[in-house]
């Protein structure tokens, strides 16, 4: 039956000549000798939400690091793990959906697995993904590039993953439609990379929000990270969502947004660039590098500064 499967939902879905091979490995070729690879589980729920579903997210979400990287992603495998009595429409949704994904961002799915398991032990799907890809210039993007002066950039409006999400779960009808930002972002960064030369580093702030990444950059950079609350860009109805549930912006999940620390000098040109890309029209520059020990502080409109610290907890679980 699990045979059976593979072949009417995966193998019919993806179609790609490694998997149609079906050996125990994928034979792909290499582009270069610089190979970038990074694995991710996701246990998002509930599985559909408003913008996408655990499929999409999956490869988006594995794509973006690959992205964030200065690699190219090329190839993923995927690996699922599946409860007893999941609709086979669900199930079929999902891979149609991570197959439009990966044409999107230009990747194949070349391997993966099945696993099912008893009803009640698995919570409906499970997802696994490796991504593999190449670059042609390793050590162009770098922590140890960051420099006091550099620029603190993002592609657009933070938090609308995890409002989206929290919506579905609290069964919360907000007067406008919210969805989850989560999109493959590699392309974009590709043309941001080819056309200019001062990009000194990204990351993509998934779990933990726009604070706990921009804190993991200054911690490992060793430098302080100023960043201005009127200038962190918020929709207006993912704000509206937040007033209604009193919660900040800042340590939400995102999973279609990238911050980028570049050079001063090449800042404001790269946010014009950047509000060239459908979706990405209100990215901005939010901060600035300082020489420092690792903080992030917040400046208020009213003059005050907080201390940013890492996310304690998971006041939103099973987000990605």
């Amino acid at each position: 039956m699990t045979d059976q499967l593979v072949k009417d939902i995966f193998r019919a879905v993806f179609r790609d000549d490694s998997l149609d091979a079906e050996e125990d490995a994928a034979l792909v070729y290499t582009s270069s000798r610089f190979m970038r690879m990074s694995t991710d589980t996701f246990v998002i729920h509930p599985l559909v939400f408003p913008g996408g579903d655990i499929g999409k997210l999956a490869v988006a979400g594995t794509v973006n690091d690959l992205a964030v990287c200065g690699a190219k992603p090329e190839y993923l495998s995927v690996g699922f793990v599946l409860e007893e009595g999941l609709e086979v429409s669900l199930l079929r949704r999902i891979v149609e959906s991570m197959a439009e994904t990966a044409n999107i961002a230009g990747v194949r799915i070349v391997a993966g697995d099945t696993k099912v398991v008893e009803k009640g032990k698995g919570d409906g799907i499970f997802i696994n993904t490796t991504g593999i890809g190449f670059e042609e210039s390793p050590g162009r993007l770098h922590i140890r590039h960051i420099r006091p002066g550099d620029r603190v950039l993002i592609n657009g409006g933070v938090g609308e993953h995890a409002v989206a999400v929290l919506g579905i779960r609290a069964g919360i009808q907000f007067s406008h439609a919210l969805e989850s930002d989560c999109f493959p972002l590699n392309k974009m960064i590709e043309e941001v990379l080819k056309r200019f030369d001062t990009v000194r580093f990204m990351r993509d702030p998934t779990r933990g929000g726009v604070a706990t990444t921009l804190k993991e950059i200054a911690e490992m950079a060793k430098v302080n990270i100023t960043i201005f609350e009127e200038q962190i860009p918020v929709k207006p109805e993912v704000k509206g969502a937040l007033e209604i549930l009193g919660m900040e912006p800042y340590y939400l999940a995102n999973e279609g947004k990238v911050i980028l620390i570049v050079a001063e000098h090449e800042a404001d040109s790269i946010v014009s660039f950047l509000r060239e890309f459908p979706g990405q029209e209100i990215a901005c520059e939010i901060g600035y590098v300082a020489e420092g020990a690792g903080h992030v502080l917040l400046k208020t409109p009213f003059g005050g500064t907080r201390n940013l610290k890492r996310l304690a907890g998971t006041p939103l679980p099973r987000i990605c």
